[in-house]
């Protein structure tokens, strides 16, 4: 693995990497290259990432916390909790302008949250293609997140009509920020707050927030994309930069922007899904809820023209699963997601084995990177048993 991805360094690909494997009570870490390009830092197993996407799940576990307490419940409508979502009128095609509706057939509920089937988010087409896309880059998306807090950012989503009828169409990444916005409404409290008492902290992730203290500003690595015309990496251009420091005016439970982690850290929460919800002191989630968590839960009409986010697998709450196994680099059952940044982490239960990967390269396409393939092609070629 250190050969097979130091050539990805080599090669320019990313400035640098943390790659991390975890089976059967050991873990190997490989860190290659520097914290940025041209720079003479050291990557390092404790280096911290935006990890974007990778959010996603952990935001999944908050609200599964809620729902095993009951309160918050699968099948419920988020109305009470999210009134600016209650009365959903509905575009009567995709390329419809936005006054052109039906109703509803029925409200949003949590489980539409959790299996990103809320009706609204990022459209496969060239930008603008369509009123409801130039409507949705209004209201702030992507990976630098929104300019103002949940409540107006929810408030300018409210505003907006449905792509597909609730529960019916799958659609990335919005419905992910909305479960965060619902989780902070549910408990009283700033969804950063109630995550850090409840998953953070009990796992011992100390490095994993939405910004950081002081003394570890310098462990953050540079965030790259590629020059669409070289291929050349250029620093990306980022809002947060400077203000890492302080929380940012959204917190996302999609990614945009989201937590911020290293390798180790995001181990620790692989690892209680491995477990079935339990870590070394007590449990996060019961097993079923996990169990549950890691199902897939689409329809193959839903899973139809989305095959580029998970392949010949599914999505079950916030998190992908794997279906058949093509190349080397997928396993049946395997669960986890990526992160748009240049970060990747997956769970395969069968194999008792955990892999995480940390870039600064941020993916141009839904497609995985090379180096994520190559990654997990080492990974499964390693086992010897």
């Amino acid at each position: 693995m250190r050969d097979v991805l130091g050539r990805a360094v080599e090669r320019g690909e990313v400035p640098g990497l943390v790659a991390l494997v975890h089976r059967h009570g050991q873990t190997h870490v490989v860190a290659l290259g520097t914290t940025e390009v041209g720079g003479d830092r050291p990557m390092a197993a404790d280096t911290i990432f935006r990890i974007a996407s990778l959010t996603k799940p952990v935001t999944a576990v908050a609200a599964m916390i809620l729902i095993e307490e009951c309160r918050l419940r699968l099948d419920d409508p988020v109305d009470g909790l999210l009134p600016e979502l209650a009365g959903r009128r509905v575009l009567r095609r995709i390329d419809a302008p936005l006054d052109d509706t039906v109703p509803a057939e029925r409200p949003v509920t949590v489980r539409d949250l959790l299996t990103f089937r809320l009706g609204l988010g990022p459209i496969l087409a060239p930008p603008g293609t369509y009123p409801i896309q130039r409507a949705l880059a209004t209201v702030d998306f992507g990976p630098d997140g929104p300019d103002c807090g949940p409540d107006e950012w929810l408030k300018r989503l409210g505003e907006l009509p449905l792509v597909h009828q609730p529960g019916t169409g799958w659609m990335y990444h919005t419905s992910a920020d909305v479960l965060g916005v619902l989780v902070a409404r549910a408990t009283g409290r700033p969804y950063d707050e109630f995550l850090r008492e409840r998953v953070l902290a009990p796992l011992g992730m100390d490095d994993t927030g939405y910004h950081l203290p002081a003394e570890s500003l310098g462990r953050l690595a540079v965030s790259y994309a590629a020059d669409p015309e070289t291929g050349t990496l250029v620093r990306r251009e980022d809002p947060r930069d400077g203000a890492w420091d302080r929380p940012p005016a959204f917190v996302s439970g999609g990614g945009g922007p989201g937590l911020l982690s290293t390798a180790g850290d995001y181990l620790a929460f692989c690892r209680m899904l491995l477990n079935g919800g339990r870590y070394d002191d007590g449990r996060i989630l019961s097993r079923p809820a996990v169990e549950l968590m890691t199902t897939d839960h689409l329809t193959p009409e839903q899973k139809a023209g989305n095959e580029i986010f998970f392949g010949s697998g599914g999505w079950g709450f916030g998190i992908a699963v794997d279906g058949g196994r093509d190349t080397l680099a997928t396993r049946p059952g395997r669960f986890g997601w990526t992160g748009g940044l240049g970060t990747t982490a997956y769970t395969d239960p069968s194999e008792g084995l955990v892999g995480v990967l940390m870039t600064q390269g941020a993916m141009t396409s839904p497609r995985h990177p090379r180096v994520f393939q190559d990654f997990w092609t080492s990974a499964y070629a390693a086992i010897d048993d």
